[in-house]
């Protein structure tokens, strides 16, 4: 049978004008650098998804998510949720951490870092002791289901307009007798992980850690360790 002529695909200008437009965007994006902290970045997000379908949101989401990988503070991973996680968002560009001491190290160095929500370590309560450190991040990060990873990074994060806190405790009360004492004080609290001898419960909305609703809270050794943007 004699060989088959080689057929060129039809040249699609429409389309490849799309991907440049698409290129161009993406290079003067990385150009103009990060933004100044995580919650902007939030805000700006929010708008950038309004109206979009489904699909769309999450093919713009891959995309905003690499350009903060490489435009923003290096990103670093604990566990393996974290990975999967981040590999999502941001490609598979971040480093991998042997343990947390490690990821808070180099977040102490200014990365940045995704660590996982894990009955085998409570490495969040460290964060009490260091205020510097906070979450500024949660994934995921939709109010369909619950975090499995934080975003730990030496940043304050504010308020975005729609958010969760997360409020550790040591108290040996059980979370739901915990859950109820805060309702009483005008929070609204669910119960997230338990680890060491301490429980984190994320406070729906944004809630500074010197709000007066939680100076009665149970617990000898509590408080707020950050916050992040729910989408």
């Amino acid at each position: 049978m004699p060989p088959q002529p080689l057929i060129e695909p039809e040249a699609d200008a429409e389309r490849l004008g799309l991907d440049r437009a698409i290129a161009d965007a993406v290079r003067a994006r990385l150009a103009s650098g990060p933004r100044p902290s995580a919650d902007a970045d939030a805000i700006a997000l929010r708008q950038s998804l309004q109206g979009l379908a489904p699909a769309e949101a999450s093919t713009l989401r891959a995309v905003l998510g690499r350009i903060d990988a490489a435009a923003g503070a290096p990103l670093v991973v604990w566990g393996s949720a974290s990975q999967t996680l981040a590999a999502d968002r941001h490609g598979l560009t971040a480093r991998t951490a042997a343990d947390p001491d490690q990821a808070l190290a180099v977040v102490r160095d200014g990365a940045r870092a995704l660590m996982d929500l894990s009955p085998s370590s409570g490495w969040w309560g460290r964060l009490l002791a260091e205020p510097a450190l906070r979450v500024v991040g949660a994934l995921p990060d939709d109010r369909h289901g619950l975090p499995r990873a934080l975003v730990v990074q030496q940043a304050r994060p504010g308020p975005t307009g729609d958010d969760r806190t997360f409020w550790t405790t040591d108290s040996a009360a059980p979370s739901a007798t915990i859950v109820e004492a805060l309702a009483a004080a005008g929070l609204i609290a669910s119960p997230l992980m338990a680890a060491g001898g301490l429980k984190l419960f994320m406070l729906a909305g944004y809630v500074q850690a010197e709000d007066g609703r939680l100076s009665s809270a149970p617990g000898g050794l509590s408080g707020v360790i950050g916050a992040a943007p729910v989408f």
